[in-house]
């Protein structure tokens, strides 16, 4: 029997802003309005937020990420004097193009010094009798953004350490939700699905990078955070090519990656991006251990179009072909706000893809 989290029918966090969050966040950041407006709007847009998810009819809630810039920034800069987009590439892609990715920079050593989430946790539990899903950002996202090159070019003289004191933030933050009796917590993580783009693959061996030897770097850090964790607590991972105003960054399926990311990651619960031909076929699916959740991110955030329902349970039954649909879920392909401007989607649109998730599942399994 299916055991939740994840759910079938899920979302991977993000929502859109309301506008007028977004026009506060400017007051507040010119001094036209005292920051604690901005806590108390934040409040009100989050409790919306988690009615919208009721009102679809889904049985977890996220806070839309509605206190942050973006899904990463916000956690990192708890961390310490760092950013993971610190540096913005040049890029004249339009939405739907290829986006270019941005840099990140490491000015300090991380070290984690407050529960930065719990807050967050105790606010949509007492919002909802939904279960509260806490997203945080990859554990590898800084070094993927920049390489050894970044770490040690002011923070670090030993890769290592900076090894060791991510490990030790992350572990620190994913025990403290745990204290706090969360029971859901999905890490996004940007590089596993981007290692199979050869352009991603070429970048990265000209700083001295090969894919080949970071991914296995990659997957014994997360199983470093990962180890020993509360058995209350259920962590998922959400793959992205990049979702930035409807841009992506990388493109290629999971062939390449998918037998050590299936079998080797101590991960139960995979989103894995399946809205359009860039993810390739479904086939790598072939190789997921019959006691690990796939969720199939079939339904895009990034277009304005809404996806018939048809064609989705024919693209669930294909992938069936790989995988018994019992290990299956079935969600967005990512957030609708990975930065707080968003994807050029309409509110109302936004709800009518989550309604759709819904609706799927409860005809595919009898239960969302």
């Amino acid at each position: 029997m299916f055991q939740p989290p994840p759910f079938r029918a899920d979302h991977v966090g993000s929502l859109l802003r309301p506008a007028r969050l977004l026009q506060l966040r400017r007051r507040v950041e010119r001094g036209e309005v005292a920051p604690a407006a901005l806590a108390e709007a934040e409040n009100i847009a989050i409790a919306e937020a988690v009615a919208l998810q009721e009102r679809v009819g889904l049985k977890l809630a996220t806070d839309g990420e509605f206190r942050r810039r973006s899904y990463h920034s916000y956690f990192y800069r708890q961390l310490g004097d760092v950013a993971p987009d610190a540096i913005a590439a040049e890029t004249g892609a339009s939405a739907g193009g290829r986006g270019a990715q941005p840099q990140a920079v490491i000015n300090s050593k991380l070290k984690w010094t407050h529960p930065i989430h719990v807050d967050d946790f105790r606010l949509l539990q007492s919002l909802t009798r939904a279960i509260p899903k806490i997203t945080i950002p990859g554990p590898c996202a800084l070094h993927f953004r920049g390489g050894d090159a970044a770490v040690t070019a002011t923070a670090y003289d030993d890769v290592d350490e900076f090894w060791d004191d991510t490990v030790a933030a992350f572990r620190s933050e994913l025990e403290a939700l745990a204290a706090a009796g969360c029971s859901y917590v999905q890490i996004d993580e940007t590089a596993f699905a981007k290692f199979g783009d050869p352009e991603v693959q070429t970048h990265l061996a000209a700083r001295g990078d090969p894919w080949s030897a970071l991914i296995d770097r990659y997957i014994a850090i997360t199983n470093r955070v990962l180890r020993g964790l509360p058995d209350t607590l259920h962590v998922a991972m959400h793959l992205c090519r990049g979702n930035r105003g409807g841009q992506w960054h990388s493109q290629g399926s999971y062939d390449a990656v998918a037998d050590k990311l299936f079998n080797e990651l101590a991960i139960k619960a995979y989103f894995l991006e399946y809205d359009s031909p860039r993810a390739g076929d479904f086939s790598p699916l072939r190789l997921v251990p019959r006691d690990k959740t796939i969720v199939l991110g079939l339904v895009s955030t990034k277009t304005p179009v809404l996806e018939d329902k048809d064609a989705l349970q024919r693209r669930i039954a294909e992938a069936s072909r790989y995988l018994p649909i019992e290990c299956m879920a079935i969600s967005p392909q990512c957030g609708f706000a990975s930065v707080e401007t968003g994807n050029p989607i309409a509110p109302e649109m936004q709800e009518a893809k989550l309604r759709l998730v819904v609706e799927l599942a409860q005809e595919q399994w009898g239960s969302a």
